[in-house]
């Protein structure tokens, strides 16, 4: 829709928006802190493109618990452990609900999707079922073998790029490993090789799927113009979620069709699970199933590592430490290879994944929640059908937390036995609750088999003749928190 044509609208709306904001205003007067707002858009200039920060620092001021209006919904902006652990565990009934994106919604995928779905009798049978089949311990144990021969593609992968002195896009190839990790377990097949154009391809549908749901858009703004359908404000946005869903349908199909004609796969892979599985779930739910959790499991687990490797090579000494420790596990490994067993043995490394995510966390304000009914927190109250954010980046960053919180110290996990399982709500970057991701246990085994294997073998030298203390460490704000510049390093044999 052309810009004349909104602004035509919105004028027209403008009056009755003002009534709407006084009304509401004395209506709100029990909201948490926070900055007054303009009429009609409220508090959408101070959201900025980096809302992360911009509402980090608004919360400096108006304090860990505060409230904004992002046009004409109310979004309610927590900052703090103390806080959190009253919505998310004290509360989390309260809470359970997601705020679902318009663009979400358009394609029915918080009908289906065990993200976005409402916390009701569906989404438990979900639940059990990812617990139960794909993510519990002896599945994952099971998968071990798979992961190491894919880890083990990327170090051959890398080994040929020392070879040519070729540099490497590490966000590309750690999403490539990670693609081809769960493409794998869930059903025996790569969907992607270390070349540009393979990968691209899948990480773009990711991208813009994810897309779909980081920021607010002009109907989750202003649900009063849903009438406008015919202005064409609602703009095809779940065409490449449709793309993803496709690929899977031909998955299943030609998994389907060698059952039907007594083939046996023997794969007991994922795929194999769920369909046995059929009178409890559909061909639909394991679509979206899939769906989920590719989206849910590539971006994030590739993101995560790229600021690893940028923290390390921007910092040798914490490199080298890293490094010395699976040196030293190694000698006594006949395996040649870092084994997921070996993770508890790796504290250091354990230290900088933890630091990873306090500095950069995948989701900066996780999944938004929505507030299922009224609630009375710190004194004020949360109203029905407000959206939550957490701002775990914040958090992440706050010195009456962390001493020194801008810099990159593994060595402060140490001595302290902060995890990310969901109970320190210092350091929740994958959820807490009854809504925490339940991947956490692969993509804690991935990230720290991918990030062990990029250092125990290679040294890392940074392209253009760059210092390491010069990449850029600028962040890109989406539902995952990118770097603004990849990382494009160039591999030494060690």
């Amino acid at each position: 829709m052309e810009y004349q044509t909104l602004f035509l609208v919105v004028s027209c709306l403008f009056p009755l928006a003002i009534y709407a904001y006084i009304i509401s205003s004395r209506r709100n007067s029990r909201l948490p802190p926070g900055p007054k707002g303009f009429p009609v858009i409220g508090n959408l200039l101070q959201f900025g493109d980096k809302p992360h920060q911009s509402l980090s620092t608004l919360s400096k001021r108006y304090g860990p618990l505060m409230s904004l209006k992002l046009g004409s919904n109310t979004t309610i902006v927590i900052s703090s452990p103390d806080i959190t652990k009253e919505f998310f565990n004290t509360h989390d009934v309260a809470f359970l609900n997601r705020s679902v994106p318009k663009a979400i919604q358009l394609g029915d995928y918080h009908k289906y999707s065990i993200v976005w779905m409402v916390a009701g009798d569906q989404w438990r049978k979900l639940r059990r079922m990812t617990k139960e089949y794909i993510f519990s311990v002896q599945q994952l144990d099971a998968s071990e073998l798979l992961r190491r021969e894919k880890v083990q593609d990327l170090v051959n992968h890398v080994n040929r790029c020392c070879i040519e002195e070729k540099a490497l896009n590490i966000g590309a190839c750690a999403f490539t490993t990670a693609l081809n990790i769960l493409s794998n377990f869930m059903f025996s097949m790569d969907l992607a090789q270390y070349d540009p154009k393979s990968t691209q391809e899948f990480q773009g549908l990711v991208l813009q799927v994810m897309q779909a749901g980081a920021k607010p858009g002009l109907l989750d703004l202003f649900p009063i113009l849903h009438w406008l359908d015919p202005l064409e404000l609602i703009w095809p946005e779940n065409a490449y979620a449709k793309k993803m869903l496709t690929i899977f349908d031909k998955i299943i199909s030609d998994r389907l069709q060698s059952r039907s004609n007594g083939v046996s796969t023997k794969n007991d892979d994922v795929l194999d699970l769920l369909l046995n599985q059929q009178s409890s779930f559909t061909q639909n739910d394991i679509r979206h199933i899939f769906l989920t959790l590719f989206v849910a499991g590539t971006d994030t687990t590739s993101s995560t590592l790229e600021w690893a490797m940028s923290e390390l090579i921007r910092n040798p000494e914490k490199m080298k430490k890293a490094r010395l420790e699976v040196d030293k596990l190694m000698q006594n490994n006949n395996n040649g290879s870092i084994q997921e067993s070996d993770i508890s043995q790796l504290t250091y490394l354990q230290a900088v994944i933890k630091e990873t995510l306090r500095l950069h966390p995948p989701a900066p304000f996780l999944i938004p929640r929505q507030a299922i009914h009224d609630v009375t927190i710190q004194g004020f109250i949360v109203p029905k059908n407000a959206q939550i954010l957490c701002n775990v980046w914040a958090m992440g960053r706050d010195p009456n937390i962390w001493s020194d919180p801008e810099m990159f110290m593994p060595e402060r996990f140490l001595d302290v036995k902060i995890d990310y399982k969901g109970q320190d709500f210092e350091l929740i970057p994958f959820g807490a609750g009854r809504r925490m991701c339940p991947g956490r246990n692969l993509a804690s085994r991935m990230l720290h088999i991918i990030l062990g294997s990029l250092i125990h073998k290679f040294d890392w030298k940074v392209v253009g003749n760059k210092r390491p203390q010069e990449i850029d460490m600028g962040e890109k704000f989406g539902i995952t928190l990118q770097k603004a510049e990849p990382l494009r390093a160039i591999p030494i044999k060690l």
